[in-house]
């Protein structure tokens, strides 16, 4: 597998699973001596760890015995040597197990930290999870390298450096839909105004506006259309990323919300209406019908790649599960996770999904203009969250202009 998203712990075979990372890739460079291993996705990789990719890429190094090079300006991280991509991926597992997974609990929402006591110096693994702090091996090879190099810390109101536990995809990023305000200062994350700055910067780049021009915004009945509609709901799910709840944690693959989610899952029906009301049933019956999330959970688990099309049908349902603006929230937090995991090629679609929504009175115009113009890490990591809000762009210019035309009027 060359591409895709797996869970932290490779031996938790959960898709409900609340850490993840993308898969290691590598790419074979030169010949003779010169030949050479370059990990195109470090970065990635190592932010969804907590870990500097440095950090990452020397382990390979003191494994394999091979020398290791890093351009970080560049973004290349590169091990000398002819390496299979599976062997480092059984590495990175070893690396995971020995410097990020937290000895007490096995979760990986860790930081390292250095501890000096005279003239040595102990690196342990502090876990935000349980509160325990447990060492590391300082036998390896890798632990002076890391005390020389030990993990930056940003000042407040920054973005912290891939070193710490609370940053990245799956290790310890705050995926909490409950939590009022993930990204702010204390909590490590770049603030919104920052981030708001970044997307206006970056807006044209994307460009969705000129390409969704030619779109249809209307929704495909036909036949063909709806046969996709009924589709078995597994690959919309094969990538989906939970955050945690106040009323159990999806790391607990028995909490109501996964339970709800492979039952939406394992029991598709045709019929929207009757499928509409034997989901929200199966929500009273696991008593979370009015929690936020469970909205995340349908939005996750209900549509296929035709999301626009098949809002309307299930409109009923929603209007009944959506009952205030953090349900909207939770909403829009759904779509982050449904576009930006499972179905990353309808980033350009994201207006059209808001429209979708919009048009059965779902969505409030400052709730979903307050959504598309600041990044968070609530229900996403940071870089998925950016690309899916700009996507919103042509959306939100056209409520400003039909706001505007009603000032006229």
């Amino acid at each position: 597998m060359a591409s895709g998203i797996v869970n932290i712990r490779r031996d938790v075979d959960d898709k409900f699973y609340r850490y993840r990372m993308p898969v290691l890739t590598t790419k074979i460079e030169g010949k003779g001596n010169g030949i050479k291993t370059v990990i195109p996705n470090m970065s990635d990789v190592a932010r969804a760890l907590s870990r500097p990719p440095t950090y990452t890429t020397k382990f390979f190094g003191c494994e394999l015995g091979a020398q290791t090079t890093f351009d970080e300006k560049n973004d290349r991280y590169i091990v000398n040597g002819a390496h299979n991509a599976d062997r480092l991926r059984e590495l990175l597992d070893v690396f995971i197990d020995k410097f990020v997974l937290c000895k007490s609990c096995k979760n990986p929402e860790t930081e390292l930290v250095i501890l000096k006591s005279g003239r040595q110096e102990d690196i342990i693994r502090d876990c935000k999870a349980c509160g325990e702090r447990t060492g590391v091996d300082m036998r390896h090879k890798l632990t002076t390298f890391i005390v020389k190099n030990p993990p930056v810390k940003i000042k407040k109101g920054k973005n912290k450096n891939t070193g710490d536990a609370a940053g990245g995809i799956g290790g310890g990023g705050n995926l909490d839909p409950t939590a009022d305000q993930v990204d702010s200062p204390d909590g490590g994350a770049e603030s919104d105004d920052e981030l708001t700055k970044k997307i206006k910067a970056e807006a044209a780049e994307l460009n969705t506006e000129t390409a969704l021009a030619r779109e249809d915004w209307s929704a495909d009945t036909s036949p063909e259309a709806v046969k996709q509609r009924v589709k078995a709901l597994e690959s919309s799910m094969a990538a989906a990323v939970l955050g945690g709840d106040d009323d159990g944690s999806d790391d607990d693959a028995n909490s109501p919300f996964a339970q709800l989610g492979r039952w939406i899952q394992e029991n598709p029906d045709d019929d929207a209406k009757a499928r509409s009301l034997a989901i929200y049933k199966k929500a009273e019956e696991l008593g979370i019908d009015k929690k936020h999330k469970t909205v995340t959970i349908l939005v996750q688990t209900l549509f296929t790649a035709n999301i626009a099309a098949e809002v309307e049908k299930y409109g009923a349902l929603f209007t009944k599960m959506v009952t205030s603006e953090k349900h909207q929230k939770a909403l829009l937090g759904g779509i982050e996770r449904f576009v930006g995991f499972s179905h990353p090629d309808l980033v350009s679609a994201v207006p059209k999904i808001l429209m979708a929504f919009y048009q059965i009175d779902l969505l409030d115009e400052e709730v979903v203009t307050q959504w598309g113009t600041h990044v968070s890490k609530k229900y996403v990591d940071k870089e998925t969250s950016k690309k899916v809000r700009k996507a919103s762009d042509p959306f939100l210019k056209w409520l400003q202009e039909a706001e505007d035309d009603e000032d006229d009027d």
